[in-house]
């Protein structure tokens, strides 16, 4: 139940904002805004205001807003207030709208956690690992890593960040254990390990692993800010950059991605653990809906941008029905990519085993 709520509940609020920056941008430009729907299929419920039609649809997986005269189908007449009677700017500014209140969203999210108290682990050790240099040095579960090289660690990414690019280079590590504090002389293995872009990179490793021990920091205004933008600006990074690497096949496809499915069970344990790792979550499922938004793959944001960015450099736009042929295509393509991630996440989360477990009973 809980895991249910809280996907329905972060799904909508990505959905209404994604939407709404479509709709409050096509508004200010005067674009009618015939309807805007949450969720997809027939109608629940809803109200008409202003011109417009806020209803709440059935499929609660997504959610769209119609512009008057969106397209020639739409029997446009060329009126002022016809999405395809303004100009390619224009157009273009109320399709960017979307991805880009989703893209603040995220911002908001990041630096509000890092203001109430971003979760971060201690240097605390869990596991120290048997035949690697802790070890051998004496390290043992439960130290606490005070300094390393005279450098003062309070938080495992600070530790991690030291050790990974000292390899084979002497470290000194001053820790406490039951209130006393030591020192340990420790020197790093080289090893080659993958990197989650599929590629190889050689760490210094000393054979450690954090406690699971938690502590909540917070930050002031100005920094949080600072922060959640250098959070968002390397979430985009590392997006685009692990995209590339699927499309090049340096990292399998189905390693990359997931879906509503996975969204779904991942929001749930987030929300089990508390309120500020759901809102994490939230921030990454936000930026990724905007990042996903903007390619320019027909049916999505960036395809539209796409056709625009076309129009703009010949004048004249592609002929409709081009237009359709191509987004035709592009929607085969989707719901095939949609069709494996759904399979990969019934793989993943072993809910075939489950259902082939019922029919075997």
């Amino acid at each position: 139940m809980l895991s249910t709520i809280s996907f329905i509940a972060v799904l909508s609020i990505l959905v209404i904002v994604h939407e709404f920056g479509h709709f409050i941008v096509a508004k200010k430009t005067g674009v009618r805004v015939e309807k805007f729907s949450i969720g997809f299929g027939p109608e629940l419920f809803g109200i008409t205001k202003g011109g417009t039609r806020y209803q709440i649809s059935l499929v609660p997986l997504g959610g769209y807003v119609k512009l008057a005269g969106e397209t020639p189908e739409d029997s446009a007449k060329g009126e002022k207030w016809e999405y395809l009677s303004r100009s390619v700017g224009e157009r273009a500014r109320i399709i960017f709208a979307g991805p880009l209140l989703n893209y603040m969203l995220a911002f908001f999210i990041f630096s509000v956690v890092f203001i109430a108290g971003s979760p971060t682990l201690t240097s605390t050790v869990g596991k120290v690992m048997p035949d690697y240099p802790a070890a051998e040095a004496g390290m043992m579960e439960g130290d606490k890593i005070l300094k390393i090289n005279d450098k003062q660690v309070d938080y495992w990414d600070d530790v991690t960040s030291i050790i990974h690019t000292n390899k084979e280079t002497h470290l000194g590590l001053i820790i406490e254990r039951d209130g006393e504090v030591m020192s340990l002389a420790v020197r790093p293995q080289s090893q080659e390990m993958n990197t989650i872009f599929g590629s190889k990179k050689k760490v210094g490793l000393i054979g450690i692993m954090p406690a699971n021990d938690i502590v909540y920091v917070k930050y002031g205004v100005i920094k949080s800010f600072y922060m959640g933008a250098q959070k968002l600006f390397n979430l985009t990074y590392v997006t685009y950059r692990a995209l590339w690497a699927s499309a090049t096949g340096a990292i399998p496809f189905k390693e990359s991605v997931t879906g509503p499915i996975g969204i779904f069970y991942i929001t749930g344990a987030a929300a089990r653990m508390g309120l500020v790792y759901l809102l994490q979550l939230m921030g990454v499922i936000s930026a990724s809906l905007a990042i996903f938004n903007l390619l320019p793959l027909p049916i999505l944001d960036g395809g539209h941008l796409l056709f625009l960015v076309i129009e703009k450099i010949r004048r004249r736009p592609l002929s409709y029905k081009v237009q359709d042929n191509i987004t035709q295509v592009g929607f085969i393509l989707i719901i095939g990519m949609m069709l494996f991630v759904f399979y990969n996440d019934f793989t993943r989360f072993g809910i075939i085993d489950k259902i082939s477990g019922l029919f075997q009973r």
